[in-house]
């Protein structure tokens, strides 16, 4: 699985080597000043409110409806930015899977489809816009809620315009206008035909498939999929952007921005270098320990970034180079680095434990504590496969792995890193100290970040870096927000279907034992994770999986645990786990070879998901420790 249409990376943004861009456009430049700027506010906003609270109670007047609109046009913002870059996620193997000559007629299809689907959406935009028009609600200070939800529909249209462009075949641009006539025949108020209940829905549904096998954006899949089904069911494709809108102003969402912004910037300074340097000092003595730092340091970076694909492109570069220079062979390092890549997905802050938490509408400090066990119980396993392969060959390929632990050497590299190890000290105290909560938790984190790498270790750094790296994390931000607005209108359908209460009786009707019930939903979220990004898993998911674990009996923490953990486990699987394509393009390897050297690690990191699975104590002991 690869995140973009027209078959670039994103996250090769927010690597330090890929700094080079085209001259932009005056609307560009607007884009990102825009967007960088509400990303800016969204976090100076909370910081100000921690810190004039203890002298003003009453705090700056609607702070968390401002930092939450504030999302929203980020959001939208950058998924614009993110179609101008054409990096918007998508499923796009499949183009690489035909040949040349039908490789530009299947993209060109995908992007008209793209296009339709993109008007759709926007005209939806406007009624909820004018809906809230006519309300006369107000954010605070006399402004209206309108202005803000008024960046949808233009958001969505920029992202049309992109993908229109983007069309490689001059008749695939004409088909999308052509194809915009659609829409406009099966809207019964401007023609008068209600075409509901004649099986229109299933070609449309079949013809989105296709485009986003070959290209087409994730969000115009799980978008288009839901005006469809909501048309044929006779509710308002409007619901797809209110539940866009619910969603991006819930009160814990801005978070997730936050926490990513924080991960840019440590990413684009020096921070992955000097953590090398700790965590060499710590576990560099004993035999593989440059794997062992691989592991740790992966889970370290995919636990701030919020997504193992960021953390393979990003330090994939420094640790490969390392890897091999301490006698591993390439095989061995692509396999370690493409599975560690999505191991500190349950470790705080991860964006992942915040989102499943918010969708299933569980405790988030729970959750947190919840997967602490299991996050480490993984990367033990991981890295103990990987001291027995390295003693193994010791004698003969290994240079200096053996010696003895050097207190002095550790301490040195600790005082090194010391401002970089103290973020999730600095995360924890303010939250459990009641400092500040949790969004304001990661505003002070990209205020620390801030502070780390531009007047501790200046390096260099400028304005202009700062408004690039956060124009990156913006891109990659409104490209994942985006998909989750989409994907809660589908889960909207669902809701609406009822199909829940139906999977519940269906599954109940041949499932009597929880183990077994377990051992399915293992094997249906390992194939969910191969074929879907993490974020639209939880929103399209969770729902439906959320009430099948209460009928059950299963705790909903250990419940999102399992959830969790079996994503992380999916993006490694075979033949489309998005890590796999991630690592073939970043080590430049054949996708087979990568297929070869993660089986290892996908059989032990299979076995840590039934561990947790099937040992409740892995993941409930902490939370009745501390909570209960």
């Amino acid at each position: 699985m690869s995140p973009d249409a027209g078959g670039a990376l994103p996250e090769v943004a927010a690597t330090p080597e890929h700094t080079a861009a085209p001259p932009r456009s005056r609307l560009a430049v607007l884009e990102d000043a825009v967007s960088v700027g509400a990303l800016v506010l969204m976090a100076a906003i909370p910081i100000a409110e921690a810190l004039i609270r203890p002298v003003y109670p009453t705090g700056i007047p609607g702070s968390s409806m401002w930092v939450q609109h504030l999302t929203l046009w980020v959001a939208f913002l950058g998924a614009a930015v993110a179609s101008r870059r054409g990096e918007l996620l998508s499923l796009s193997a499949g183009p690489s899977m035909v040949s040349e000559v039908w490789r530009p007629r299947l993209l060109s299809l995908s992007g008209a489809v793209g296009v339709v689907v993109s008007v759709v959406l926007s005209y939806a935009s406007v009624v909820l816009t004018r809906a809230e028009w006519d309300g006369g609600r107000e954010l605070a200070l006399g402004v209206p809620v309108w202005v803000a939800v008024a960046v949808m529909p233009v958001g969505f249209l920029l992202i049309a315009w992109r993908l229109w462009r983007r069309i490689p075949a001059h008749w695939g641009r004409w088909t999308a206008i052509l194809g915009l006539a659609i829409p406009l025949l099966l809207h019964e108020g401007l023609t008068g035909w209600d075409l509901t209940g004649y099986g229109i829905e299933w070609p449309l549904l079949a013809l989105i498939l296709i485009a986003a096998a070959f290209g087409a954006p994730i969000f115009v899949a799980l978008g288009g999929a839901a005006a469809v089904l909501l048309w044929s069911n006779w509710d308002p494709v409007s619901a797809i952007p209110a539940e866009a809108y619910s969603m991006v102003t819930k009160p814990m969402l801005p978070t997730i921005p936050l926490f990513t912004l924080a991960g840019y910037i440590l990413a684009e300074g020096g921070a992955p270098k000097r953590l090398v340097v700790l965590f060499r000092g710590v576990f560099g003595w004993m035999p593989g320990g440059v794997a062992v730092v691989a592991i740790v340091m992966s889970a370290f970076f995919t636990c701030f970034t919020g997504g193992s694909g960021v953390t393979i492109l990003a330090m994939g570069g420094l640790m490969f180079p390392l890897l091999l220079a301490d006698g591993h062979r390439p095989k061995f390092a692509t396999g370690l680095l493409t599975a560690a890549g999505s191991l500190g997905l349950l470790i705080p802050p991860s964006v992942a434990v915040i989102l499943y938490a918010i969708v299933a509408e569980v405790d988030i400090p729970r959750l947190f504590v919840a997967g602490l066990i299991p996050s480490a119980l993984q990367i033990v396993l991981v890295a103990g496969f990987t001291i027995l392969v390295t003693r193994r060959f010791a004698g003969q390929r290994f240079k200096g792995t053996t010696s003895s632990f050097r207190i002095r050497e550790a301490a040195q590299a600790l005082w090194t890193a010391k401002w970089e190890a103290s973020i999730p000290f600095v995360v924890i105290g303010v939250m459990l100290g009641g400092i500040a909560t949790l969004v304001e938790a990661a505003a002070i984190t990209v205020l620390y970040a801030l502070f780390i790498e531009f007047v501790i270790h200046r390096e260099g750094k400028t304005f202009s870096d700062l408004v690039r790296t956060g124009a990156n994390a913006v891109t990659l931000i409104g490209g994942v927000l985006l998909i989750l607005g989409a994907a809660l209108g589908l889960t909207n359908y669902l809701i609406f279907a009822d199909i829940p209460g139906m999977a519940i009786d269906w599954v109940q009707s041949f499932v009597a034992s929880p183990l077994f019930f377990l051992l399915l939903l293992n094997i249906f979220l390992l194939i969910v994770g191969c074929l879907m990004d993490i974020y639209s898993a939880i929103v399209v998911v969770v729902p439906l999986v959320a009430p099948l674990g209460l009928a059950f009996g299963i705790d909903p923490l250990h419940l999102g645990v399992i959830f969790l953990t079996n994503l992380e486990l999916g993006y490694l699987t075979p033949p489309v786990g998005m890590n796999l394509f991630l690592a073939s393009y970043r080590f430049k390897r054949p996708l087979g070879e990568v297929y070869r050297a993660s089986v290892p690690f996908l059989l032990i990191r299979a076995g840590a998901v039934l561990l947790v699975t099937y040992i409740p104590y892995l993941t409930l002991a902490l939370p009745g420790l501390f909570f209960d």
